[in-house]
């Protein structure tokens, strides 16, 4: 550029000349909602629930149709997201460990730190008691974190305004954005608690005023296998675990499930709102075209599915959740595409660095997925992977599992029997046939013991 040109945009733009460091890499926003049940989404084929933004997020961006958790519960769940680990390398299993000093130096947001972004977290954060996670707000330039479920309540009884915390953290998200430096990148995580219940309260999912009436009058279905037969084909042990009791509280009768599902639907559209919030602030300070955004869930949940509420087991209700990378540097012919390739929580992290060009740690287990969000089908990208749940309470049994394309392991450990179920995903999606006992499928039943044994070594 000539001299003379260079000098009079310094004069006339000068905003301009020193944003430009802050361009050479994109602004990341990681959007992590709770207990969302993985196609409860316009956009994940559900044709009840309103949820445009997000619809619009996944017309704009790459929808991954197969991701997956390696651990359903928040607190693993949301440690493998911060340290791309499995449960067995990164040790959080409880609801009071925290991540420590020396381990949180590889994860994403210190990476982000440390590579000169202005790092951010609003919402829930979930590692750790409540010593632990305020310990850890230090370690952002922005910290709007919470711990435990952030609140007993999504509105405060005593609080006149009536606001919903799900708008307070739209609102501190906002703020962030209206604040960050334009000389540098940011990177900023926002952690719904929507739409956790509020175990125990009178309304657990209790909605932003502005969502009462949405849905009335409308029947929510229950899943295909909301029955009472999928129910007496689990282990006894499973059949007296917590997913059983919380089925009771929300889906032992037609109305109460209704009344629950309503509301469910009611958070999931008014945290939608929040969503679009953000993405038209993004727009309007111009840097959605510097902008990476990725939406999804730190696990699955159960709608009555088998009888049972919640998540932590290895079905597929589960363990699936919905995944959206929104990269405005992409071509226009990849967007609103979908991925077929089986995606993980662990690849979250490494994907968020890589796509801003900083180095992965070597102590991260997941993979990048830019090769997928950019249409490039990796020869060695997995087609199975591992999973594991030991966290308690106690009354979660334990179990660890292996999903190929075709075939689904599952085996529950002690304290319980050792017992084991073989699924064929192919002829059986919805895992109502186990053939672990059959003779004919005994070589299969082999090869995923030792898939099991090998896997869970590698995971360490």
């Amino acid at each position: 550029m000539p001299f003379r040109l260079l000098l009079l945009l310094a004069l006339c733009c000068p905003f301009l000349l020193s944003a430009a460091p802050g361009r050479s890499k994109p602004n990341v926003v990681f959007i992590l909602v709770d207990d969302l049940r993985w196609n409860a989404l316009g956009c994940m084929g559900d044709k009840i629930v309103q949820t445009p933004n997000i619809d619009r997020l996944a017309r704009e961006g790459v929808l991954f149709k197969n991701m997956f958790v390696t651990t359903s519960i928040c607190s693993v769940s949301r440690a493998t997201v911060l340290t791309g680990q499995w449960m067995r390398r990164h040790g959080i299993v409880d609801f009071a460990t925290g991540i420590s000093d020396e381990k949180w130096k590889d994860t994403y947001p210190a990476q982000f730190h440390a590579a000169g972004y202005h790092t951010g977290f609003v919402g829930k954060y979930g590692v750790g008691n409540p010593a632990v996670t305020a310990a850890r707000g230090t370690s952002f330039d922005f910290w709007r974190g919470e711990p435990g479920q952030a609140g007993r309540f999504f509105i405060e009884p005593n609080d006149p305004t009536r606001k919903h915390k799900t708008a307070k953290m739209g609102d501190d998200a906002l703020a962030f954005l209206a604040d960050a430096p334009r000389d540098k990148p940011f990177s900023l995580s926002i952690s719904f608690n929507a739409v956790h219940a509020r175990d125990h309260e009178q309304r657990e999912y209790e909605p932003d005023s502005r969502e009462e009436g949405l849905y009335d009058g409308i029947e929510i279905p229950l899943p295909e296998l909301a029955t009472e037969e999928a129910f007496k084909r689990l282990p006894e042990f499973v059949r007296k675990s917590e997913g059983r009791t919380r089925w009771t509280w929300r889906f032992d009768e037609p109305q109460k499930a209704q009344n629950i599902l309503r509301d469910y639907y009611r958070l999931i559209t008014g945290m939608d709102r929040e969503v679009g919030r953000i993405l038209d602030t993004l727009q309007q300070q111009n840097l959605a075209d510097n902008t990476i955004v990725i939406f999804t869930a730190d696990n699955g949940y159960a709608f009555a599915d088998r009888g049972l509420a919640d998540k932590w087991y290895a079905y597929e209700e589960d363990i699936r959740v919905a995944l959206i990378i929104k990269d405005p540097r992409l071509p226009k012919s990849r967007q609103g595409t979908a991925v077929d390739a089986c995606a993980l929580n662990v690849d979250l992290a490494p994907t968020m660095l890589d796509l801003a060009g900083i180095p992965v740690p070597a102590v991260m287990q997941g993979r990048s997925l830019k090769p997928l969000l950019e249409g490039n089908m990796c020869s060695d990208w997995r087609t199975e992977f591992f999973y594991e749940h030991h966290s308690v309470p106690k009354r979660i049994p334990p179990v660890e599992a292996v999903r190929t394309q075709k075939w689904k392991y599952i085996r529950w450990i002690a304290p319980n029997p050792v017992t084991e179920e073989l699924y064929d995903l192919e002829a059986d999606p919805l895992e109502e046939r186990n053939l672990a006992g059959d003779p004919g499928r005994a070589e299969v039943l082999q090869e995923m013991q030792t898939k099991w044994a090998n896997m869970a070594a590698a995971a360490r």
